[in-house]
């Protein structure tokens, strides 16, 4: 009976946190946006196919509209509309890839160090603080001039460095549960570190850790456009919204928007789109929130 109860208590609990999140219109146009742009991404180029592989010297710097081309042709020929589908898939799958990728393994490392305590937890901030005393972009930069810039070596580049705030957020939140009734109870039953961090310390963050999952996927699509936009990013004929972008400022002064415009605004709007998600997300695990 009691089990049901609280299943039920949980049941409406994520019922008024769903109901939370979709008040806030600024976040659910946040997910409509997100919703779009993937579609756009993975489903356009079904829609609307177009040659991104090899290039045509003969159809260069053509105006949106004419000759059939939606958004124009870039430098060498490619259909700029096309271009930015391609591009959506390299931004979308590092960003997410890398954003999740960081977020889990942050998770893991704060959880254990907050859990722990002591001269474990000592030793594995001072290696958070260490490196998070580096500008991230910096490092980015030097080890994307060392290694071939692909997409799998864009992810793990990024994520390397990505996890230190999630890491710093879960051992904050590992600290207060550490001394839980819940969790005081099945240690002293014997239970071990690892069941605790991973059933009780986890579990109960996992507020924290999804909130943040989306703050740090926007985080790693700002990156893969910094890398890209100083030529770090990945080699074409793959395409990268940041490349994009920089390969159109040095058309700024030919009047040829189209190739400045889409990719900056794609930007934009995805890491918007991402915080505003976050910004929902983050109202509908809020306690008090719930407790209205």
């Amino acid at each position: 009976m009691a089990s049901q109860k609280t299943k039920k208590r949980h049941v409406g609990m994520g019922r008024q946190g769903v109901a939370v999140f979709f008040e806030n219109k600024l976040a659910v146009f946040g997910l409509s946006l997100v919703i779009f742009l993937v579609l756009f991404s993975f489903l356009g180029p079904l829609i609307y196919p177009s040659e991104q592989v090899h290039t045509n010297l003969s159809q260069v710097h053509i105006a949106p509209g004419e000759q059939g081309f939606i958004l124009g042709t870039d430098g060498v020929g490619y259909d700029q509309l096309g271009r930015l589908m391609l591009g959506g898939q390299t931004s979308l799958i590092v960003g997410l890839s890398a954003g999740l990728l960081a977020t889990a393994f942050g998770t893991i490392w704060g959880a254990t160090a907050g859990f722990i305590g002591g001269w474990v937890d000592a030793v594995m901030m001072r290696i958070v603080d260490s490196l998070m005393s580096i500008p991230a972009l910096f490092l980015f930069m030097l080890i994307a001039t060392i290694v071939t810039p692909t997409i799998p070596m864009l992810v793990l580049v990024i994520s390397a460095f990505a996890w230190l705030n999630p890491a710093r957020m879960v051992r904050g939140d590992s600290i207060a549960l550490r001394s839980r009734e819940f969790v005081t109870a099945m240690r002293g039953m014997g239970g071990k570190p690892l069941r605790a961090v991973r059933t009780h310390i986890v579990r109960n963050s996992i507020g924290t850790v999804i909130v943040n999952a989306t703050f740090q996927v926007a985080d790693a699509v700002l990156y893969v456009a910094y890398l890209s936009f100083l030529g770090l990013g990945v080699p074409p004929p793959a395409a990268n919204w940041g490349g994009m972008l920089s390969t159109g400022l040095s058309e700024i002064y030919s009047g040829r928007w189209w190739l400045i415009y889409p990719p900056g605004i794609a930007i934009i709007l995805l890491v918007l789109a991402f915080n505003f998600v976050g910004d929902g997300l983050r109202d509908a695990f809020e306690v008090r929130l719930r407790k209205r």
